[in-house]
């Protein structure tokens, strides 16, 4: 049983993504799987999946503060009911319910998909509660994942605690070869920044767009894909900024064909974020043979682009240099081919299904 996230497919999130790519595999070794997901977010009758997972839709309020805990304890109050063999529970926010799932007889598996507590939207007593998450998922799961080598020795030196390092993973997708979205968009290939992420502070959107005006690339757009779960005061003056800066568009929430077809045809991609676990759009990106700049922090660093690659987080002015260097160095057909072949050892996705199922069944041995 699945649980801490929203749902898939098609809902915007790394986790969500996480999710829609370990499952089906895992499903075809052999796990009966059940996934919980938000009512906000899935329809009434969820979509049959081929991989025959089972979607549990339970209800949850759409507030950014409560979603992910009141929905975390209504599953594992359906848990208990339910007795899955193995409880596999995402995120360090629904983790701080770990103890109470143990002391209903459930056994625990945590992935830890990033230090949350230092997203920016978080106050005070928010960061501390998600502290607290993270030592309960630490403490109480029968077994911990951490989706990056930095979570992992962040988990090691504040609780002395170990975590199995299995990194997400990437499918090497086909070319789409319509532009059916571009044109609505109003884009030529090859001539636009591109970024995708939640609109959310922590992505920095602020500085890519300020970094955008002051390149100056003559011909270029910049295009901003994503939207807002819970849309706030950063989500406002977002927009705002979006529409007095020339050549700027937000582009919305894109899945499937459309999304797609934004990656393979733009110019750069660019992920300028504060924070990260081990981000699912970098990887996307560079699986279509995309070149990527983005902010050197660690999770990012483990990525493995070039170190030119690199800038540091909020250095608008060399954000903005970088963006006119790359501008003006497109990448041969034959060297994005290559990106995206050697992204596969590392990153392939069946690789991270078969670790994940290994912790998944030392867990179910646990007494």
């Amino acid at each position: 049983m699945v649980l801490g996230l929203r749902g898939f497919p098609n809902v915007q999130g790394g986790i969500e993504t996480h999710a829609e790519n370990l499952y089906p595999l895992l499903a075809n070794q052999g796990f009966d799987i059940e996934v919980i997901v938000r009512s906000p977010y899935m329809p009434v009758v969820a979509p049959e999946h081929p991989n025959g997972i089972k979607f549990t839709r339970l209800w949850s309020p759409r507030s950014r503060g409560l979603e992910a805990i009141v929905h975390t304890f209504l599953g594992i109050l359906y848990a208990g009911w339910r007795r899955p063999d193995v409880l596999h529970i995402h995120s360090i926010g629904p983790a701080l319910l770990s103890p109470f799932a143990r002391l209903l007889g459930l056994r625990v598996v945590m992935t830890h998909h990033g230090q949350d507590y230092r997203r920016e939207k978080w106050g005070a007593f928010a960061r501390g509660v998600l502290r607290i998450g993270e030592y309960a998922g630490v403490r109480f799961a029968n077994g911990r994942i951490a989706v990056s080598q930095a979570i992992a020795d962040a988990v090691e030196d504040r609780f002395r605690s170990s975590c199995i390092v299995i990194r997400n993973g990437i499918n090497t997708p086909d070319i789409p070869r319509t532009t059916t979205t571009l044109k609505s968009l109003n884009l030529q290939p090859g001539a636009y920044v591109l970024t995708v992420g939640r609109l959310v502070p922590e992505k920095r959107h602020l500085d890519l767009i300020e970094a955008f005006r002051r390149a100056a690339l003559p011909g270029w757009k910049l295009v901003l894909v994503g939207g807002a779960d819970h849309p706030d005061d950063y989500t406002c003056r977002l927009q705002q900024v979006v529409k007095d800066t020339p050549d700027t568009l937000a582009a919305g929430m894109r899945t499937g064909e459309a999304l797609r077809e934004l990656y393979a045809n733009a110019g750069l991609f660019v992920l300028p974020s504060s924070h990260e676990g081990l981000p699912i759009v970098l990887l996307e990106a560079m699986s279509f043979g995309l070149p990527c700049l983005a902010s050197d922090i660690p999770p990012n660093r483990e990525v493995g682009l070039p170190d030119d690659s690199y800038f540091p987080v909020g250095d608008v002015a060399g954000l903005a240099a970088k963006l006119t260097e790359r501008s003006t160095a497109i990448p041969t057909s034959a060297q994005r081919e290559a990106l995206r072949q050697s992204l596969q050892s590392k990153f392939d996705w069946r690789s991270k299904a078969e670790q994940t199922a290994t912790v998944l069944r030392a867990a179910m041995r646990v007494e």
